[in-house]
């Protein structure tokens, strides 16, 4: 089974580029199968990471930022594959 593992956080207002590059200099205790890393207007980041494991195993996922470079709590989900177009 595919689990893709979903981290999104908004930085405050002119430190976009500075959420960004810390959330690509983010190291992961292992690797995962897949990750991508998008930005978004209101200076969001968004982190996807795609694993070969169950919807509720214990995965390593991105911590949260220092405080001062956020808004508002990170978001996490988490989705289970159900088909490959």
């Amino acid at each position: 089974m595919t689990v893709a593992l979903m981290w999104e956080a908004r930085a405050v207002a002119g430190r976009g580029e500075e959420l960004l590059a810390w959330a690509r200099a983010q190291e992961l205790p292992s690797p995962p199968l897949r990750r991508e890393t998008f930005r978004a207007p209101q200076d969001r980041v968004l982190v996807i990471t795609w694993w070969d494991a169950d919807l509720t195993a214990d995965l390593p996922e991105l911590p949260d930022p220092a405080g001062e470079l956020v808004t508002r709590a990170v978001h996490r989900w988490r989705f289970e594959s159900v088909s490959e177009d």
